[in-house]
Order: C-alpha cells, then sequence, then structure tokens
C-alpha cells in the first residue's frame, strides 16, 4: 500500500506535514510506505532536523503549491505540476492507493472529480466528519460542505455514503441513520427535506431511523446524520467552536476534548473512485499523523468497493 501526503498543503506546512510524516511512519507496518509529494529538499531538511532516515519514505518532487485563498477549479487546471496536482495524477495512475492533503479542500473536491471521477451511479460525492456523542462512541455527519445546494435524491445518497464508512471503517453495525430537521415529526422542514424524508424512509440500502433535531446531534439517537452541505459546514464550525470555546475558559472535560479535531485527522470525500481524505487548514503533526492514517484505514477497509457495489 502506498499513501501520497500533500506536504505542501495546509497553514504549517511544510513543517507540520513532514513531522506528521514522521509520527505516522511509526504506526504503520513495513508494507504501508509514505509517499511524500512536495519540495523534497525542505523535507530532507526537515528530516535531517529531526534525526530521521529519509529513506523511509518515497519522493515526487515538485515547488508549485496551490494556495489556500486560490480558485479550485482555475488553479486545478492552470496548476497541474502542484503538488495537489500530482497526488491525484498518482492517484489515478494506481501509482498511490489513497491521496491526502490538508491544502485548499476546494481544490481537492474539484480534483477528486477531475482525476479520478465519481463513482458511476453517484450524483453528487460527499464530505464526511466526526461528532462525538456524549456517552461513548462517535456519530458522522454527512455532507459538511461538498453541496451546498442539494436535490433530495443526493441526500439519500449520502445517508448510503455515511452508513457504509460507519460500517466499514468505524467498524459500526447497523448504522442508524437520520435525517437533520427542524423536528422529528414526518412531515417537518422545508421543501428538499420532505421530499427527501419519504425517500429515506423506504429504502432498504440502510437503517433509516427517521429524523434527528440539533439537539439530538451528540445523542446516541444515531450513528449518521445526514444534511444538505450548507447545513452541514455550519454546524460542523459551531460545533469545532466548543474545543476552542472550552480551552479558552479553561475548562477540562473529557466530552469537549472530543471536539478536538486533531484526533480525527480529516475529511474523507466519499463518492469518487479512490480514498481521499482532506485534512484541516490548521492542521498540526498530530492531525496530519490521524488524516494518513485515516487513509490507510479506508484503503484497508476496500470502503470505495463497498460504494462501487451499492451503486450498482
Amino acid at each position: 500500500m502506498k499513501i501520497g501526503l500533500d506536504i505542501m498543503g495546509g497553514d504549517f506546512a511544510p513543517q507540520a506535514t513532514v513531522l506528521g510524516a514522521i509520527s505516522a511512519y511509526k504506526a504503520l507496518k513495513p508494507d504501508q510506505k509514505l509517499v511524500l509529494i512536495g519540495d523534497k529538499d525542505i523535507a530532507l531538511g526537515i528530516l535531517a532536523e529531526n534525526n530521521f532516515d529519509p529513506d523511509s519514505f518515497e519522493y515526487v518532487h515538485t515547488t508549485e503549491v496551490i494556495g489556500m485563498g486560490e480558485h479550485p477549479t482555475k488553479a486545478i487546471v492552470q496548476k497541474p505540476n502542484s503538488s495537489i496536482g500530482i497526488g491525484f495524477k498518482l492517484l489515478k495512475e494506481g501509482e498511490i492507493q489513497a491521496f491526502s492533503s490538508a491544502g485548499n479542500s476546494g481544490a481537492m473536491l474539484v480534483g477528486a472529480m477531475f482525476s479520478v471521477k465519481a463513482i458511476p451511479g453517484v450524483l453528487r460525492p460527499a464530505i464526511t466528519s466526526i461528532m462525538p456523542k456524549l456517552e461513548e462512541g462517535l456519530g458522522i455527519l454527512v455532507d459538511v460542505g461538498a453541496n451546498a445546494d442539494c436535490k433530495p435524491e443526493y441526500l439519500l445518497q449520502f445517508g448510503i455514503f455515511g452508513s457504509l464508512f460507519a460500517q466499514y471503517v468505524y467498524n459500526i453495525p447497523n448504522p442508524r441513520v437520520a435525517l437533520v430537521n427542524i423536528g422529528e415529526e414526518e412531515e417537518k422542514g422545508n421543501i428538499l427535506y420532505q421530499a427527501a424524508h419519504p425517500l429515506m424512509k423506504e429504502t432498504k440500502q440502510f437503517n433509516f431511523v427517521g429524523n434527528a433535531e440539533g439537539r439530538d446531534m451528540f445523542s446516541g439517537i444515531a450513528d449518521v446524520f445526514v444534511c444538505d452541505g450548507f447545513t452541514g459546514n455550519i454546524m460542523l464550525k459551531f460545533a469545532e467552536s466548543f474545543y476552542d470555546i472550552a480551552h479558552k475558559k479553561g475548562i477540562k472535560d473529557a466530552f469537549f476534548d472530543k471536539f478536538n479535531y486533531e484526533q480525527y485527522g480529516g475529511s474523507p470525500i466519499l463518492g469518487v473512485n479512490a480514498p481521499v481524505v482532506v485534512g484541516h487548514g490548521i492542521s498540526n503533526p498530530e492531525a496530519i499523523k490521524n488524516m494518513v492514517l485515516l487513509s490507510k484505514n479506508m484503503v484497508e477497509s476496500a470502503l470505495t468497493d463497498k460504494i462501487k457495489l451499492a451503486f450498482q
């Protein structure tokens, strides 16, 4: 297995990404190799500073970078030799089995669509994120930003993505899937959610448990929470603020510690033909390590094949 890591992506790259690669290497098996994509000379300097064997990694050298503020589509087209562009080229050609980056998230989404493309039958790929539960375990929120505007059929497919992701990557048996809404009753919500509910209720492709309200997000009512990307992104950013507030207030609490993004590493783009993980722009070495390990778990679980099978 070879996992591609963009070492130029992120606010603290390449220092944080290379240090994260070192930490990830220590958690990988001998047959699991990391391919560092970016400025090799800088990477070798950081490895030397940390007395780490450079032969532990493979390298694909490039100095071109897609900035965090660049237009995703223009950047992917105009910068094919960027670290993100090369990463997707390697992924498409099968030189690596997964690709991850904490760089421009829009470019990662566009790059995935342009290179490995959506799985046949998938209307729109989606991005997932973890929502911790008040008790034990975790919940999965999908979509969290890839699709601000949705059709009912998209939400149905998001439920399939989330259910398979929960089952095969996080080992949650028969995951319960809920539709995020403004009330528990079936008829609640706007036109989109009123139309999506019966589609999800009638499907046999996942275990639908009905509507869930915002206050249910951290409860055990469901394992997967489905919504459009506009709603999901707002909920995600709001949830992320809990850890920052608790930290600033000096609050020591095990539940609030679960909101630390570092633990989860990144957000997978589900519905494309290969494992792609997008990390937080402010990722530190610990987050980078966990982003790599999530990529590894997605390859090992054969999640992409499971999604393909569901859409045959």
